[in-house]
């Protein structure tokens, strides 16, 4: 029996109204805000005694992470298929479509991982790029540095790992260029950052095809900004466009170090994105915006999308709830029932349009899989036919 201390043990409060008693039961109840993903199911290409191969729908990370539980490969496979008990061989980034390989075994795991660990695992991707790409075959090799594990941003600098990646064109329609790509290593964000230095960035990437990497995007590792201004200008990017959630993160992550400042006329919030890079409490992320109409608009209300989970702001969305919605696509203020909002939740208090199917879905797929013993492949997707035309 706890003694008696004028509250229950690790209370918070001074003057704790209820003390713990033998056999008590104490439960605490939480609601979880997970981002939106897509609707599209995920599709079992090969299914054995050994492996379970799927082509995994962009926007859905691969297991349970950060702000994601529910809306994850993982969870999914295990309560649509009775699919439990997988190993995760490979992982591909949250935004990355395509072949995605589970082992069913503890030992075809390890077989298949000696065969990552030792280079003899082939990875075929498909990514439409911005502008026209060299017709012949351009190896990149250029060092990649990881800038902050939380936002999940990487950058070229002599100081990073090696890497080695392959391109090939594969097709042109005048405005972008559809390409291969052979990675021979598997750094973070390889692909995506070998290309943002060639100048020729994934269309619709969230993350190295944005205006916060300077005029020229990080063309030829041309940034003139240090990693703080650079994390500051891409969540201040996102905070504009009420799109945090590309960057895997929320509000209350940015709050840990920012009190009740605005993120958008604060450093504090980079330094708490740059906080604790090591510990990877949330999937480096990347979602998309389409990068040719992000423009900002001066009439529209951005405090929502950046109001941090303080008690300031709590008081402000009470005395305010406008600010806890924001307009449609078609113009119009969504709300939510009263049944559905907790009192002590900011994010219920905030209302965000639905994203768009284009908006969840990044021209970036792992498109085959080859080993000592085994290939797997996808289809090709739809927008990377040599007709296609956003």
């Amino acid at each position: 029996m706890w003694p008696d201390w004028g509250g229950y043990p690790g209370c918070l409060h001074a003057n704790c109204p209820s003390v713990l008693q033998n056999n008590d039961f104490l439960r605490n109840t939480v609601h979880r805000h997970e981002p939106p993903v897509t609707a599209q199911p995920i599709q079992i290409l090969v299914e054995d005694d050994e492996v379970v191969v799927v082509d995994k729908p962009s926007s859905l990370p691969v297991h349970p992470c950060g702000r994601f539980r529910h809306n994850t490969v993982i969870f999914i496979l295990g309560k649509e298929h009775d699919l439990k008990e997988l190993h995760t061989i490979h992982r591909l980034d949250r935004m990355t479509s395509g072949v995605l390989m589970f082992a069913k075994t503890a030992e075809v795991s390890k077989r298949i991982d000696e065969q990552v660990r030792e280079r003899q695992l082939e990875k075929e991707y498909v990514c439409r790029v911005v502008g026209e790409f060299p017709e012949h075959e351009v190896v990149c090799e250029e060092p990649i540095l990881v800038v902050s594990y939380k936002v999940g941003v990487c950058r070229v600098d002599p100081k990073g790992k090696f890497c080695k990646t392959i391109f090939q064109r594969l097709s042109y329609n005048g405005k972008t260029s559809v390409v291969k790509c052979l990675p021979r290593t598997g750094r973070m964000h390889q692909i995506r950052v070998h290309l943002q230095y060639l100048g020729h960035p994934i269309v619709n990437d969230p993350i190295y095809n944005m205006d916060a990497w300077g005029p020229d995007r990080g063309k030829a590792g041309k940034i003139d900004k240090t990693d703080e201004e650079l994390l500051k200008a891409l969540v201040e990017e996102h905070c504009s466009k009420q799109s945090l959630d590309i960057l895997g993160i929320s509000e209350e992550d940015l709050n840990s170090s920012a009190g009740d400042k605005d993120c958008g006329n604060s450093s504090d919030c980079t330094k708490s994105a740059l906080a604790d890079p090591i510990k990877e409490n949330s999937c480096p992320a990347e979602d998309t915006e389409d990068p040719e109409r992000d423009t900002k608009d001066p009439e529209r209300n951005d405090i929502a999308a950046c109001l941090l989970n303080s008690g300031s702001n709590l008081e402000m969305l009470e005395k305010k709830p406008e600010l806890g919605s924001c307009e449609n696509q078609d113009g119009q203020t969504g709300e939510k029932s009263s049944e559905e909002k907790d009192p002590l939740c900011v994010e219920c208090k905030i209302t965000r349009r639905d994203p768009s199917p284009q908006e969840l879905v990044m021209y970036l797929h792992a498109l085959r899989y080859k080993g000592a013993e085994f290939e797997y492949c996808s289809k090709m997707p739809e927008w990377a036919m040599e007709d296609w035309e956003e």
